[in-house]
């Protein structure tokens, strides 16, 4: 197992996809012992790409793999009574249960929470899903697309869009899954804190939308103090103003306060056009924007993005390049702090994963291993800890119970 600051901690998790398998995975890699349960046809992650090599295969998922390292595998059918009974054996040895079924499952299959503490009364339980258990969108399905934009993160998306023709689009990746995932985390970490300090367990109700909303809260404080939505037309354009430079690359810079626009005229060598009275203050600067863009642009051109980047943040002004993952990955910065770490695979061999974004100068983890197999560790938890025997094993597969 990997070890770390939160070794001794057990977790079973029964999720799907990204949210609660990314919850776990925070945990998992700071040395919990994590149990992830799969349907024995297997999470739903195991059929989305990308896939290594382009071969579509459920052991070489590259959302999979991220999503769970350092976990042990299971599978089990919760809909078959001896499948319950087993679950209820995990969860009577474990600190918490993360859960991502729709509201009012795990009760129906007479495993929800106030069965489950009649077992452990110090279980931590955390459900996830797209809206919480009660309100009137309780009940609706939804994917990432559908959670990001009911938060309305995406509606000002792309911020500094030229006119509202211009239709919203969702951020990168499935980042409203990962936020709630985020979320549910610091949740949990703070229920187990507290039952450690000499409280009890309990649940905790996780809707992602609103984890979403928390993150992009200044959009609802706008609504809230000035009556009216926030826009994505030409919002931000003095913070966020993109240019092209001579490799084809992006880099964004910031012409507002004076003291960022300061540093990055000169960095580009105090050009003639940059004195002109139209672009001496914040608002004049505002008012004059595309004939700024446009000077801006023409000098950006002489540079390689890189370049134009350095030269900026040597001034101590507010610069980021727009970064392709090949150029992420090759970062001199990634690279010195060591945050990529290659994790073996059974199925896929050893390969590079993003590591963790923070340092522990005490309790590094370390010990990781890759993703389970589907059912790879069947044996080991209900034979070895649950004290089934092969022969029950054998039966459970037949019956497909696991």
């Amino acid at each position: 197992m990997a070890e770390g600051p939160l070794s001794g901690v057990k977790l079973v998790e029964y999720c799907s996809s990204v949210a609660g398998s990314y919850c776990a995975k925070l945990f998992a890699d700071l040395g919990a012992e994590v149990i992830k349960v799969e349907k024995p046809e297997g999470d739903e992650a195991r059929k989305k790409g990308p896939f290594l090599d382009d071969k579509p295969d459920p052991e070489l998922s590259g959302l999979f793999l991220y999503h769970n390292t350092n976990k042990l595998g299971v599978t089990l059918n919760l809909n078959s009574p001896t499948g319950r009974v087993m679950f209820k054996k995990l969860v009577t040895d474990a600190d918490i249960l993360i859960e991502d079924r729709a509201p009012g499952e795990m009760a129906k299959l007479g495993l929800g929470y106030e069965v489950l503490k009649q077992l452990n009364p110090s279980l931590i339980m955390a459900s996830i899903t797209p809206f919480g258990q009660d309100g009137p969108y309780r009940d609706y399905k939804a994917y990432d697309v559908n959670v990001y934009h009911a938060s309305g993160a995406g509606y000002v998306l792309p911020a500094n869009s030229p006119n509202a023709d211009r239709e919203p689009v969702k951020g990168g990746g499935m980042v409203a899954e990962c936020d709630a995932g985020v979320c549910a985390s610091v949740s949990i970490l703070g229920a187990l804190y507290w039952r450690n300090a000499g409280g009890t367990g309990q649940y905790i109700d996780i809707s992602k939308q609103e984890a979403e909303m928390a993150l992009e809260r200044m959009n609802i404080v706008r609504y809230y103090e000035l009556g009216k939505s926030p826009t994505r037309v030409k919002i931000n354009r003095l913070r966020d103003t993109l240019l092209l430079c001579r490799d084809g690359g992006y880099v964004k810079v910031v012409v507002h306060p004076d003291k960022q626009w300061n540093g990055l005229v000169e960095a580009m060598g105090n050009p003639e056009w940059a004195k002109d009275e139209k672009f001496s203050n914040h608002k004049k600067r505002e008012a004059n924007f595309e004939a700024l863009t446009a000077c801006l642009s023409e000098e950006a051109a002489k540079y390689d993005s890189e370049e134009l980047f350095s030269k900026i943040q040597e001034k101590g002004t507010a610069c980021a390049p727009i970064c392709s993952a090949e150029q992420v990955f090759n970062s001199p910065q990634t690279k010195a702090r060591d945050f990529y770490v290659e994790i073996d695979h059974p199925a896929s061999g050893a390969l590079m994963y993003p590591g963790l974004p923070f340092k522990l100068s005490k309790t590094a983890p370390r010990h990781n291993h890759g993703a389970p197999l589907l059912g790879q560790h069947n044996e080991e938890v209900y034979g070895n800890r649950l004290g089934y025997s092969k022969e029950d094993l054998a039966k459970f597969r037949e019956a497909g119970v696991i």
